[in-house]
């Protein structure tokens, strides 16, 4: 059993500390807002230097590199010397950088562990954690790891390298949900039903468990986020910057990163990221 606090549980971290806590390890949880973190089988710290005070592995799992440091600024020094921070969210390059200088700061461990995957992976366990750090750590890591994934993947010695993977793959990612909001679109424009590309492609090398998965919601018109747009377009917008810094130029990133934007504008940010379909989507008539 490894005492964990979990500092963030929205849509991710609430699945992540409940599977960490059902697993058996000894939990404690902090949120801004408290109710989010109550009903997660986890003790509810009214601060994160409360949830972190005996905890051996602390995860952060918030929205961006700012949120992360503005939380563990202050809360790295109620940390036990022998503690490991994990830090899960993603946050880009530039950040994870900043962040292992602040834990260095204050001579503490951090492993930079992104994951792959959404809210239903993170609730089933399913997720892929993209982890960076010495290895004397990584056995204690992996306790916690294996509860809230299916594989972790060492990737480096330390931050960014986590990060730099986890942008290649949301590179990908974010840019196959607005092709396939654009096909749809596109098939909608043509008079042709978008199933019959699905249809089409099934089966075949062309075909993608993620086409059918997301092609679906938008068909649904159920957009119940998987992932909200909101974090999608901050992620997009990582990719590019990071792109940028690497000297690259790397149109489709930034056109995803657009087209993203401007769904987050018509008022789509709290849907899943499939919503960037509402960009491209051919007019409707009334009924």
């Amino acid at each position: 059993m490894t005492r964990v606090a979990v500092l963030g549980t929205g849509i991710m971290g609430a699945p992540m500390a409940r599977r960490i806590a059902g697993a058996g390890h000894d939990v404690s949880v902090w949120n801004r807002t408290r109710e989010n973190a109550e009903g997660l089988g986890a003790a509810v710290a009214g601060s994160p230097a409360d949830a972190v005070a005996d905890a051996e592995v602390v995860i952060t799992m918030l929205a961006d590199g700012l949120a992360v440091e503005e939380v563990m600024r202050d809360t790295l020094a109620s940390m036990r010397d022998d503690a490991v921070w994990a830090q899960m969210s993603t946050v880009g390059m530039r950040a994870a950088e900043q962040l292992a200088e602040l834990a260095q700061a204050h001579d503490r461990v951090l492993v930079d562990a992104p994951v792959l995957g959404s809210r239903i992976p993170a609730e089933q366990g399913q997720l892929v954690v993209l982890a960076a750090g010495p290895n004397e750590v990584r056995e204690r890591c992996e306790e916690v790891f294996d509860a809230v994934g299916r594989a972790t993947q060492w990737v480096g010695d330390g931050a960014p390298e986590g990060q730099a993977l986890k942008l290649v793959v949301n590179s990908w990612i974010l840019n196959t949900v607005e092709n396939i909001a654009e096909t749809v679109a596109l098939a909608e424009g043509l008079g042709v039903d978008p199933r019959r590309w699905l249809d089409a492609i099934s089966g075949g090398a062309m075909d993608m468990q993620y086409a059918h998965m997301k092609g679906e919601l938008i068909f649904s018109g159920n957009l119940e986020p998987a992932f909200r747009l909101t974090l999608a377009l901050k992620d997009a917008g990582l990719v590019v910057e990071a792109a940028e810094d690497a000297g690259l130029d790397l149109p489709l990133p930034r056109l995803t990163r657009d087209q993203m934007a401007r769904a987050f504008e018509l008022g789509h940010g709290d849907e899943d990221m499939a919503a960037t379909y509402f960009v491209s989507a051919p007019p409707r008539e009334p009924r």
